[in-house]
């Protein structure tokens, strides 16, 4: 069949246009890829065909961000509007929320905004620990950033439209150097806590429907009382799906600061089947039950039918956190004004019963650790060297692209074989090699141990109580302050 109609028959198709639309449809690609049609082949999704062909014509250049560009406008065409996706949403979710999200992921997968084709290229595994099975993803789906957007982008000092990857302005936006095509894109808004958010998937998911709630307006990040009554505002909402939220600070705050927003999905991650290991009472919360949670960084979970009384103790414990110093530690609250504490919120549901897990954090840095006392560790940066953000906290380590090539060099080495192992990797290939028997059958087992073992240290470098005497017994002085 010719590419161009089997294309308007496949919008057409997904309920965007009516049939009665087909000759509109076909124009409307004809104007991105050039008149005359061609046969469409078996070889690559109908879209790749087109954008191929809109290169091979010069309707655009061959370059990365055009082809983006030009593959999120024809997948538009089988998008709905804005206002009939959100009327869809709302119409399904009188159904159940689940048959409203799962709707709306599937149109944003058949849609390729989420890119399902590029996220099954990432390396993922879990592998025991002390902790429990800590899960491992070597990220090979998010595209390098195209170099001509990054020249560009070194000598642009003007005022960015939209200002940020969250803002609701992304929505239908075309794309350009340095800023991600979003034609696709289709944002469903939601009130919470009595102000406008929006709801929508991430492109490059790191766990099962992984979805981002974004504030309506451009403002920072902040971690406060508001931030718990809207993520059990969310829960009410979408129970089926967990909710938490970066840190407000550098250093422990992800990578995004500058848009408050949440992170949510359906996946259980190992901190949620962690147990209680020291059972908490608060007299003056009678509904929650309250425990230190068994995790290598310092977690105090909260459970309770009661939102209001759940709101108000993860307040307390906020608020105390955020003026709490033990120098012994190197727990330190504030400089002059400048302040160090904060928390990682994380909610999800236990049938009728709320679960908060309050994660401590803080962002000092020192002469020893420039980077931060509670960060990965230079030993580990060979690894691991970014913050260590809500994903990471709840015990799914996101790992960079790099280490797929790197590892293999590394395992070569232990197999005796020639190799370009690299240099930073060198010590600790060599230590592991002193205490394993490594074979060609167990080569591939003993570096997914080795690579859980390290992220395990990771998350013990991130924790402010360590899973020892000292810390242990900064965690009784803490607790005895609530």
């Amino acid at each position: 069949m010719k590419l161009i109609e089997e294309y308007a028959d496949k919008v057409i198709a997904s309920g965007a246009y009516d049939p009665l639309d087909r000759v509109y449809v076909m124009n409307k690609i004809r104007g991105f890829v050039g008149d005359e049609d061609v046969e469409a082949t078996d070889d690559q999704p109908l879209v790749a065909q087109l954008v191929d062909l809109a290169v091979q014509r010069g309707k655009i250049e061959d370059g990365q961000t055009a082809r983006e560009i030009l593959n999120d406008q024809l997948y538009d065409l089988m998008t709905p509007r804005p206002s009939v996706v959100n009327h869809l949403f709302w119409e399904k979710y009188q159904q159940s929320p689940e048959t409203a999200t799962d709707w709306f992921y599937n149109l944003c997968t058949s849609n390729d905004y989420v890119k399902v084709a590029a996220i099954k290229k990432n390396v993922v595994f879990d592998k025991p620990t002390k902790y429990g099975n800590l899960e491992i993803t070597i990220n090979l789906s998010k595209p390098e950033k195209d170099p001509k957007a990054i020249a560009a982008a070194a000598h642009d000092t003007k005022k960015k439209y939209p200002q940020c990857a969250l803002c609701m302005e992304n929505e239908g936006y075309k794309g350009r150097l340095g800023q991600a095509a979003r034609s696709n894109h289709r944002i469903i808004r939601m009130t919470i806590g009595g102000k406008q958010w929006g709801f929508q998937y991430s492109p490059y998911a790191y766990f099962n429907e992984h979805c981002i709630f974004l504030y309506g307006k451009h403002e920072p990040m902040k971690i406060n009382r508001q931030t718990l009554i809207n993520l059990v505002e969310i829960e009410n909402q979408l129970p089926a799906y967990f909710v938490g939220s970066n840190a407000d600070l550098p250093i422990v705050g992800g990578s995004m600061l500058a848009h408050e927003h949440y992170q949510g999905g359906r996946h259980t991650f190992p901190m949620m089947k962690a147990t209680i290991k020291k059972p908490l009472q608060f007299a003056d919360f009678p509904a929650v039950e309250a425990g230190v949670v068994n995790w290598p960084m310092s977690d105090i979970r909260l459970t309770s039918a009661d939102t209001t009384q759940l709101i108000d103790l993860g307040t307390h414990i906020i608020n105390v956190w955020d003026h709490y110093s033990d120098e012994s530690l190197d727990i330190k609250a504030f400089d002059g004004d400048t302040r160090h504490h904060t928390v990682t919120p994380i909610m999800y549901r236990d049938g009728e019963k709320y679960v908060l897990d309050l994660v401590l954090r803080d962002n000092n840095t020192s002469d020893k650790y420039p980077l931060g006392i509670f960060h990965p560790h230079e030993k580990l940066w060979h690894i691991k060297k970014e913050n260590i953000g809500l994903i990471e906290v709840m015990g799914r380590a996101i790992l960079p692209a790099r280490l797929k090539d790197e590892l293999n060099e590394v395992k070569k080495f232990w197999l005796g074989a020639d190799n370009q192992i690299a240099d930073s990797h060198l010590p600790w290939a060599k230590e592991v090699q002193a205490r394993v028997d490594i074979t060609k059958d167990n080569v591939d087992e003993v570096m997914e141990q080795e690579l859980a073992n390290i992220f395990a240290n990771v998350l013990k470098n991130a924790g402010v109580f360590k899973d020892d005497e000292a810390g242990q017994a900064g965690w009784d002085r803490f607790l005895k302050e609530l």
